[in-house]
């Protein structure tokens, strides 16, 4: 059985585990909110109403496809573009292939930055590794102008973070239901995420300080690992809602 991403790939490593999935998760809070195709997210109406569950209905998606064997993996891409598909005919708009290309890209990044938050740096291979999953999701969606190399992605990803991203009143809006959502405490350790690892264009648009209370507490939290009490310091700042969302991500553990 041939699957979509090799089963010795950093890139299961990474989605197998919830820790770095979490801070994915922050990164593309505070880029969602910022880039300017984010009206079509506030078009179905989903995203201001459970903004965390749109979140978490993305991540899914990419955890599927990682894990799944390739004609699975490319049903489930193929769905998400009829997704897509369906929202433009009702709209009677095509969402622009920049919109798209940016999606991907966080997600590239994020898996990247990500992952050497919360494990180490990775090599040039393994960010290869990375690009090329999520290259081949974004060329079975038929989306143009995808960059083929990771030097190509590095140039292009700078050019979105410049030119693609603004804040707005979607901004702001998304912010609020972000705190309602989690509450005051969990908003707190949402932005302090965020600030481990967003790039500068996300930090300076967000106005996030450079410093965060997090990085002690993520050392702290590596060395729990070692005495598997991860999950219940997790338990503590979760919101209940998606808890058993969150442990479910654990395919593997990295550690």
């Amino acid at each position: 059985m041939e699957y979509f991403v090799k089963e010795d790939s950093v890139v299961r490593t990474i989605w197998g585990s919830s820790d770095i999935i979490m801070f994915i998760f922050a990164g593309a809070a505070a880029e969602f909110a910022l880039n300017k195709a984010v009206d079509w997210l506030y078009f179905t109406g989903k995203l201001p109403a459970d903004p965390l569950g749109r979140l978490f209905s993305t991540v899914n998606y990419a955890k599927l496809i990682v894990f799944s064997e390739n004609e699975k993996a490319n049903a489930v891409i193929d769905n998400i573009a009829n997704i897509h598909t369906a929202v433009e005919d009702k709209r009677g708009m095509k969402i622009p292939d920049w919109a798209y290309r940016d999606v991907l890209f966080m997600l590239i990044d994020y898996s990247i930055r990500s992952f050497e938050v919360m494990q180490r740096k990775l090599t040039y291979s393994e960010k290869a590794e990375i690009f090329d999953t999520f290259y081949r999701v974004g060329a079975r969606m038929g989306i143009h102008g995808l960059p083929t190399t990771l030097p190509d992605w590095l140039a292009m990803r700078e050019d979105h973070l410049d030119n693609n991203l603004a804040y707005s009143r979607y901004t702001a809006d998304l912010y609020k239901q972000y705190k309602k959502h989690l509450g005051w405490f969990r908003f707190f350790l949402l932005k302090e995420g965020q600030k481990l690892v967003v790039p500068p264009q996300v930090k300076k648009l967000l106005h996030l300080q450079s410093f965060s209370f997090l990085s002690p507490v993520v050392a702290v939290y590596k060395f729990s690992r070692l005495f598997r009490l991860d999950w219940f310091l997790k338990s503590l700042v979760l919101p209940p809602a998606y808890k058993a969302q969150v442990k479910a991500m654990d395919t593997v553990r990295s550690y």
